[in-house]
């Protein structure tokens, strides 16, 4: 079953879906953009800092996840490419790291959402990429 909330972050709205929180990795949609995210696991036990529940889940307003689109995999944020994990010919499972994005001085695995065989790397180590750039295309 999947869930509409509308989160802001940094200043900007954006309704998102979210599929069934049980399942791993949790998808998530933004438009027509489709996230793989990690959700953390409930407390245990109710937490009482005095500040009320945030709108939005960690996992979905960081953007912590990969992003593919079609065929593609893009950027999830703009940063520098670390490394390239794959290389062309390579077939990849889904959820596969295929591209280390370095961005605010954090590594980030950018996966994979689908089976295939690499067609192209549009990037290469130390390129630096904007948002929903084009990393890696599969055949």
């Amino acid at each position: 079953m999947s869930k509409q909330v509308t989160v802001i972050v940094e200043g900007k709205e954006y309704v998102v879906t979210v599929g069934d929180l049980s399942a791993r990795p949790v998808v998530a949609s933004v438009g027509d953009t489709t996230y793989q995210v990690e959700v953390p696991a409930a407390p245990s036990a109710p937490v009482t800092s005095g500040f009320p529940a945030p709108v939005a889940t960690p996992a979905v307003a960081k953007k912590a996840a990969p992003v593919a689109t079609g065929s593609a995999v893009t950027a999830p944020m703009p940063g520098d490419i670390d490394e390239v994990l794959v290389k062309v010919g390579d077939v990849v499972e889904a959820a596969q790291p295929v591209i280390v994005l370095e961005a605010m001085k954090m590594k980030n695995q950018i996966r994979a959402n689908v089976a295939g065989k690499v067609a192209s790397i549009e990037v290469s180590s130390g390129d630096h990429v904007d948002y929903g750039a084009v990393l890696v295309t599969f055949e």
